[in-house]
């Protein structure tokens, strides 16, 4: 974990329009001055990220919302008062003075206030709000780790703050509350259930209408190796026909069946608290071991699931390109 030397040292980095990578209980996040645009699209170079999709807004409390949102409806409060610091981002009407390249240009900003220590420490020592997105390469597998920042995006950043892996392992859930229907942008921390027994008022599901958000492109999150989704019944039989051609790994929640070799197999978490938070670390695993496939078993129905679902299901879209500038 980083001393206090440290971070202040960040927060004068921030402060002179550099670029910090630092945990958050999620992933960790590559975060520069939310006030400064320069500074943030000095992000968008580093990750490679299309200019019109916006960066979250992370917060010190939740009295900071007043100066990032137009206005912060009560079921806005209710879910501050109870989820926050936590893995819940809010899509708000933006306030004046909120900058572009935060918004990609729409009306509404992302806020949260994480709750991992260092991103807490950092954000008071800097005293102003951080934009920051995934720390690592736009489309490919977040960083939950320090290491993994380093491998992706090296020099690009100014500085790295180490603060081990990731507790939550998945980004944050994403609620847009900038019109009066509440809709789920991007299911992650928080499950839907416990966020309408806050609410007390259903979460729609996100139109063509929404804004666009962190993390809801079709191919996100993505390894550089093919990758298949696969459902349970038919995993054997897939692992089996691909592994006569390709050298196979595979990422299932159950260990391999007799008579299954020369296979890469990892076995993952039971529970869905579990699968996730080792989620991100399992697949750079897994993409680096020189596997020509990656076949990962489809995760279980239930809404525990959704925040794993959707990751695996826009990684294997967007899998077995080379460069970022590939995904669709």
């Amino acid at each position: 974990m980083e001393d206090s030397a440290s971070i202040e040292r960040a927060a004068r980095i921030l402060k002179a329009g550099g670029l910090v990578a630092f945990p958050t209980e999620t992933v960790y996040g590559l975060g520069a001055d939310a006030r400064n645009a320069q500074a943030v699209r000095r992000i968008f170079r580093a990750k490679n990220r299309p200019a019109d999709h916006p960066v979250i807004v992370h917060l010190e409390s939740g009295d900071d919302v007043k100066q990032w949102a137009r206005e912060i409806p009560a079921v806005a409060q209710r879910l501050i008062e109870h989820f926050w610091p936590g893995p819940l981002t809010l899509i708000l009407q933006r306030a004046p003075g909120v900058i572009d390249e935060v918004t990609g240009g729409q009306d509404t900003v992302g806020v949260r206030v994480p709750s991992h220590p260092i991103a807490r420490q950092l954000l008071q020592k800097f005293g102003g709000a951080i934009a920051a997105p995934s720390a690592n390469r736009f489309g490919r597998i977040s960083a939950t780790t320090a290491a993994h920042v380093c491998e992706e995006l090296g020099g690009a950043v100014d500085l790295v703050l180490d603060g081990g892996a990731c507790d939550v392992g998945i980004e944050s859930t994403i609620v847009d509350l900038s019109t009066g229907t509440p809709r789920l942008l991007r299911p992650g921390g928080i499950a839907v259930d416990a966020l309408e027994g806050v609410m007390r008022v259903p979460v729609a599901r996100a139109d063509a209408g929404s804004p666009r958000a962190s993390g809801t492109l079709a191919a996100h999150y993505a390894p550089r190796v093919r990758m298949l989704l696969i459902e349970s019944g038919g995993l054997e039989q897939s692992v089996r026909e691909h592994a006569q051609n390709a050298a196979v790994a595979v990422l299932a929640r159950r260990p391999p069946p007799p008579g299954i070799t020369g296979v890469l197999w990892h076995v993952a978490g039971e529970r869905a608290r579990d699968y996730a938070h080792e989620l991100y670390a399992t697949l750079h695993q897994l993409d680096r071991s020189g596997c020509e496939l990656l076949v990962v078993e489809a995760p279980p129905a239930g809404t525990d699931w959704d925040a794993v679902r959707d990751r695996l299901q826009r990684a294997a879209t967007g899998s077995g390109q080379t460069d970022p500038d590939d995904l669709p």
